[in-house]
């Protein structure tokens, strides 16, 4: 099958990620030519944000964006997305910097895409949990999480909260990214939920998630109680017609 994309970005939030970056680079750029890299870096103290520099100037496929500190991972994304309209991308990704999302699944969201308009990586799909070196204790709240958003916004997937995914630029393009308020796995619900609510086409591919293997875990309590009220907020918003300042219109079925 001919492909309709001739550029692709994946988008990788960092803060001290230089274990990781220059294993993790070579091994997603060989996945597909069309397949770009944004790291987006938040003054990383290990060094990465000039590490990343480093390799962009031998690599013209690798792009780097600095933002002045921690700042979160929602707004990197954000920022991210920003800074790919703006140069014509046709497809975005989000990818973890740790390897818990691992680049082999590349391939398998660039055939997704071509039937839908956001493609999610799911952990959980069709009731197979494929999750690698996770406590119980997290793993239940993963699920249960899962479980809480779906029951509470109606999203049709299994996943709300993974953050390996696929947008068509038509879907960020629709969104109102100033309105976007959440940052940890509320952000990924968020996304989801208002590409939903315009009328887009959201699909799921199953990968395997596995926990990182170098480096330190960004999951904090906060960005849990985050997702437990946020959840709600959206549910609210769309009810009174205050997801977006504008009607949504939903994309037509090429």
């Amino acid at each position: 099958m001919s492909s309709s994309f001739e550029r692709a970005l994946v988008i990788i939030p960092t803060y001290n990620e230089s274990e990781n970056l220059p294993r993790l680079i070579p091994s997603v750029l060989s996945r597909d030519e069309r397949l770009e890299i944004l790291v987006v870096d938040d003054a990383s103290p290990d060094g990465t944000g000039r590490l990343a520099e480093e390799i962009s100037a031998t690599e013209q496929r690798v792009h780097v964006l600095h933002r002045a500190g921690k700042l979160g991972l929602g707004t990197a994304y954000l920022d991210g997305f920003r800074w790919g309209l703006e140069r014509g991308y046709d497809v975005l990704f989000e990818m973890d910097a740790d390897f818990s999302h691992d680049p082999v699944h590349l391939p398998q969201f660039l055939d997704a895409i071509e039937k839908y308009d956001l493609v999610l990586g799911s952990r959980y799909l069709h009731g197979r949990v494929t999750v690698v070196n996770w406590p119980m204790g997290r793993l239940l709240l993963s699920w249960f999480a899962n479980l809480y958003a779906g029951w509470v916004t109606g999203l049709p997937i299994a996943d709300a909260t993974g953050g390996f995914k696929c947008f068509r630029r038509e879907v960020l393009a629709a969104i109102d990214l100033d309105r976007v308020e959440s940052n940890g796995y509320a952000f990924q619900i968020e996304m989801s939920f208002r590409a939903w609510k315009k009328g887009f086409r959201l699909g799921e591919i199953p990968i395997m998630f596995v926990d990182r293997d170098q480096g330190e875990s960004k999951m904090s309590k906060k960005i849990v109680r985050e997702a437990v009220w946020r959840v709600w907020r959206l549910r609210f918003l769309a009810m009174f017609g205050r997801l977006e300042k504008k009607q949504a219109v939903a994309r037509k079925t090429q």
